[in-house]
């Protein structure tokens, strides 16, 4: 097998798996017990071997530990991932999962799981390492580079938890991709031009409708809706919950006092609802612990009416996610079927009626498994990556930041650092300096947008770089540096560079923004660009004078100045009263032809002080080291400074 192997994987709440591309077709690699499907279940064994730490399960022996001993079993932790204390807490209501008592907020939430604790993420790295194992085993070589799908409500806490877990699990996360995004690569959706596709994945535990719009191979999610607590286990639920009532009404036997039996009547209405999928009717035929026998026939129209219910609650979700988009059905092109529950035939009705496809001679996608498709789309992004396959180099999918990047500088213009368009991952570095004496301090803002104003743009960020050693003002080296990852997170870190002092943020640059407020965005660059143009060049002369006019006043305390003749002065004095006056109106050519006046006229007081410095640099110093720091004082950046002064 190729060295650079990629597996795709989807880390799913109530199942995972993993899958790679075969030749031009993706496929899911089976677990060792032959099954497709990971159930995302940790279970802590109860005897410890060697009396050491105790095993760790995944799967289906940890689910059927369920039965056994359940204070030691945790499933669906994909809820927890990246979330605080608070959220966790509320999301425990129902789950019979323990936190452990003393955490502390702020803290990163732990399980209590027997006598151990675990985070989410550490959870999650086993169910990741376990699809690692049937992948290794599958091929009889290492994998350690994987695409992970994630749901596009994801935040970027939640992105950076699942990343942590696929590098605990010893896994390089190449990419993080959309579950809706990687279940449209399945279908191959991303080779047409452009589209609006639909994506409702009504899995186990959760129901998920996604909007995407489909541009030139690139997927933008336009909106989102679902319910994090619904899914196939409420239709689960409702069928135990009528068997067990009928089972007391009939036989006087109360399951709910034997844990084993609930178990095992679940698994028989799990059978039941798959098979009702196909079949015109379903039989329940469950022995009880006395003996006796429960036995009853479902008509498919009477699982329909039971379940009704429970899908009408994904239609509001869906209508939202069309209103938050600005669509109607009509503007739907192509609907996609994921998650197990998409296979009974009242939930391809109820799409077919929300999204008016057999009236417009549309059909849903159910062509691939609904349970595999997430996997195999992330297969499919695995294999762009790793270059496997001639059709995925012609799939190469880039995404591009949409609106530039860039910092406040000083008087608030915007100093743009990565350009709109620009393809990601993308890294670009600029070099500014401050513009007050004795400046230790810097805010840096960070914006987007396409204005030549940071008011006018839109607002990601703010931070401080603290720390760096007083010095004359255009002294200070500092280096900016933007860097935009594979999954859209934007680093901006900044450093002072005589000094070393340095500080970072991280956002998420385009979360929010809907292809409507991009377009506005720039649109109204167009509308405003001679007007903001002339803003900015007003600002930027009036930064120039104020510099000069500076380093005049610093300079009436240099001894240089003494040396100059009376006339040479005053011409000095006139010109720089001149600046302070124009530099108060709104005239940038007046500025601009002040500024210059002012450089004329103290010329030579410039060389009389650089003839000083060039004495006191060589003083004691070799040629060649004086030259260098003359060179590096000489090429400092313009006295641009970021943002606001403390």
């Amino acid at each position: 097998m190729a060295d650079n192997r990629v597996v795709g994987i989807d880390l799913g709440t109530t199942n995972s798996l993993v899958a790679y591309m075969e030749g031009d077709k993706p496929v899911v690699i089976p677990g060792v017990d032959g099954s497709n499907l990971v159930p995302s279940v940790v279970a802590l064994d109860p005897i410890p071997l060697n009396g050491g730490r105790p095993t760790v399960t995944v799967g289906n022996s940890a689910r059927r530990a369920l039965i056994e001993t359940p204070e030691r079993v945790i499933y669906s932790v994909k809820r927890l991932m990246g979330r605080g204390l608070e959220e966790v807490k509320s999301e425990l209501k129902l789950f019979p999962f323990r936190l452990a008592a003393d955490i502390e907020p702020g803290e990163v939430p732990r399980v209590q799981l027997g006598d151990l604790r675990f985070t989410p993420p550490e959870i999650s790295a086993y169910v990741l390492r376990q699809l690692k194992r049937n992948a290794e085993r599958f091929f009889g070589a290492p994998v350690t580079q994987a695409v992970i799908t994630v749901p596009a409500y994801f935040n970027d806490a939640q992105r950076q938890a699942t990343k942590d877990a696929g590098r605990m699990a010893g896994l390089d996360v190449l990419r993080l991709v959309n579950e809706p995004t990687a279940a449209a690569l399945a279908y191959g959706l991303d080779r047409g031009k452009e589209g609006t596709i639909a994506v409702y994945d009504l899995g186990g535990g959760t129901f998920d409708i996604s909007i995407l719009k489909l541009r030139d191979g690139i997927f933008e999610v336009q909106s989102t809706n679902g319910d994090t607590h619904l899914g196939g286990d409420d239709i689960d639920n409702l069928l135990v919950a009528i068997a067990l009532d009928e089972i007391h009404a009939e036989h006087g036997v109360d399951l709910r006092a034997h844990p084993g039996a609930v178990q095992a009547l679940r698994k028989v209405a799990i059978d039941a609802k798959v098979l009702l999928s196909t079949e015109p009717a379903a039989r329940f035929d469950f022995e009880l612990p006395n003996g006796d026998s429960y036995q009853r026939e479902i008509p498919r129209a009477v699982f329909e009416h039971l379940i009704e219910p429970v899908l009408d609650r994904t239609v509001n979700p869906c209508k939202q996610a069309m209103a938050d988009a600005g669509i109607v059905p009509e503007d739907i092109d192509e609907v996609v079927l994921v998650g197990g529950s998409t296979r009974i035939p009242a939930v391809r009705r109820l799409v077919d009626d929300l999204f008016h496809l057999a009236a417009r001679g549309k059909r849903p996608h159910i062509e691939l498994n609904p349970d595999e498709v997430v996997a195999l789309g992330a297969a499919v992004q695995a294999g762009i990556l790793a270059g496997a396959s001639k059709t995925t180099e012609e799939l190469l999918l880039l995404d591009v930041t949409p609106l530039s990047l860039g910092i406040e500088a000083l008087g608030g213009v915007v100093a743009r650092i990565i350009q709109r368009n620009s393809t990601i991952p993308a890294s670009a570095t600029e070099h500014f300096t401050t513009g007050v004496d004795g400046q230790t301090n810097v805010a840096i803002h960070v914006v987007q947008g396409e204005r030549e104003l940071a008011d006018d743009c839109r607002s990601l960020a703010r931070f401080d770089l603290k720390g760096i050693p007083p010095m004359s003002a255009g002294l200070p080296r500092i280096e900016v540096k933007f860097l935009i990852d594979a999954d859209g997170i934007l680093r901006v870190s900044a450093r002072e560079q005589r000094s070393g002092k340095a500080a970072q943020i991280e956002v998420k640059p385009t979360y929010g923004l809907t292809d409507e407020q991009v377009e506005s965005m720039i649109l109204d660059s167009f509308d405003h660009a001679e007007e903001d143009f002339g803003k900015r060049l007003l600002i930027e002369a009036r930064n120039e004078a104020g510099s000069i006019l500076s380093k005049v006043e610093q300079a009436r305390a240099n001894p240089a100045w003494s040396q100059l003749r009376g006339e040479e002065q005053a011409a000095i004095e006139a010109a720089s009263h001149r600046l302070l006056h124009m530099k108060e109106g709104n005239d940038t050519a007046a500025i601009r032809d002040a500024t210059l006046a002012l450089d004329r006229a103290t010329q030579r007081l410039a060389e009389l002080m650089m003839d000083a410095a060039v004495t006191e640099a060589i003083r004691g110093k070799t040629m060649a080291s004086a030259a260098e720091e003359l060179e590096e004082d000489l090429t400092a950046p313009h006295p641009m400074a970021p943002a606001e002064f403390k």
